[in-house]
């Protein structure tokens, strides 16, 4: 155990580094978010987040939003905890049968206009756990889904450009375009 200690003293950090992050690029694109949500709602954008049956891998990365390198309380978009007083949910992991209750009673407590965002492979389409009989599947299942953003886990920026889409999207369908 000694020998095991020691040797962790001296040794590196077996860690990867941050991945690359364009200042610039974050803040056009966060900065958009911002915009489109004060066009369309008149204010920031909020946003409360469901963990319906997931391995938390996408929550490390929704939480990774409000690190020091994202930084999204900079840009008006923020986490909520109430759903009365979220626009946005953010549901990741596929739904358990324990969860589909939590799952629609937090969807019917956010006020309208309001998206639903299924974010993850496991969320998408049920992912590794679609066939378990303890799942319902996808959130689409339970939810009318506005956005789908794929992967295990997305990265940070994809989950920011899914947003700007998302609320692209609304304006230009209020629009009629």
């Amino acid at each position: 155990m000694r020998r095991l200690l020691l040797s962790s003293l001296f040794k590196s950090p077996r860690t990867t580094e941050a991945p690359a992050v364009s200042e610039a690029a974050l803040a056009e694109l966060a900065g958009t978010v911002k915009l489109e949500a004060k066009r369309i709602l008149g204010r920031s954008l909020a946003i409360r987040v469901v963990d319906a049956g997931s391995c938390n891998g996408c929550e490390l990365e929704i939480h990774a939003l409000n690190n020091a390198i994202y930084d999204l309380e900079r840009f008006g978009i923020r986490f909520v905890a109430s759903p009365r007083h979220a626009d946005v949910l953010l549901v990741t992991g596929p739904v358990t049968c324990n969860m589909k209750i939590a799952l629609e009673r937090t969807h019917a407590a956010i006020p309208g206009p309001k998206w639903v965002v299924a974010v993850g492979d496991c969320a998408c389409n049920g992912g590794l756990y679609a066939d378990s009989p303890a799942c319902i599947g996808a959130v689409s299942n339970i939810l009318d889904v506005d956005l789908h953003i794929p992967g295990c886990p997305p990265s940070p920026t994809m989950l920011l450009s899914g947003l700007t889409a998302l609320i692209t999207r609304s304006r230009n369908n209020r629009q009629g375009k």
